[in-house]
């Protein structure tokens, strides 16, 4: 079965759902001690989150990257994630989504999200040929996300170094057993359209189905 080509895959409860960053020790531990990010964080700075825990690793190079030696698990408000979507500006023009490039700049410029569609990640961290959304915040998205959205903060370096120990053994399925199992995030409609995401073809299919009885 076919991957559709550009759609939120993630860990997510009916309330919350799970983002990844990376960032060195002192930042990473005064956010996991508070429970939110504090100094040295800085808000004025554009700061990406990542749905997709293989993409996160691509970045951070397993933990390895100098300034992204520790990965973050932050539980987010679902509200608030779906909130940067629907003000999230895509960072690259399309056409058919934009009209004319001067309104998408326009866009860019006054919009306190960024959205990011790039090539999601294998377990080897090949590029695979459907994509994942990174979602920059700055600005008001920064304070909503530090202050009101972060339900929980957990350092799980431990388990990335795990999972790539593992690897360079090569023991793939032990590895693939530790990956934070990820599924299709169901996004609404106008969001999805906003952000030039594929239809899910099963939400489609299952509501069709519903309307049918």
């Amino acid at each position: 079965m076919s991957v559709p080509a550009r759609q939120i895959r993630a860990r997510y409860s009916a309330d919350t759902i799970t983002v990844y960053q990376a960032y060195p020790p002192q930042i990473a531990l005064a956010a996991v001690a508070a429970g939110r990010f504090v100094a040295p964080f800085k808000r004025d700075r554009m700061t990406w989150i990542k749905p997709s825990f293989l993409w996160m690793m691509y970045r951070c190079g397993w933990a390895i990257k100098p300034g992204q030696e520790r990965v973050l698990s932050i539980d987010i408000a679902r509200e608030g994630f779906e909130w940067a979507l629907a003000r999230a500006s895509l960072s690259h023009y399309d056409r058919d989504l934009h009209g004319d490039k001067a309104t998408w700049t326009r866009q860019l410029k006054a919009s306190p999200v960024r959205a990011q569609w790039d090539p999601e990640r294998s377990l080897r961290l090949k590029a695979l040929p459907y994509r994942s959304l990174q979602i920059g915040l700055s600005g008001e998205a920064v304070n909503r996300y530090v202050d009101d959205w972060i339900v929980a903060v957990t350092d799980i370096t431990p388990t990335v170094h795990r999972v790539r120990d593992l690897l360079r053994s090569g023991d793939e399925q032990a590895a693939t057993a530790h990956l934070p199992v990820e599924h299709v995030y169901p996004l609404p409609t106008q969001i999805a359209a906003s952000l030039n995401a594929s239809p899910d073809v099963a939400a489609v299919e299952a509501a069709e189905q519903q309307h049918a009885h």
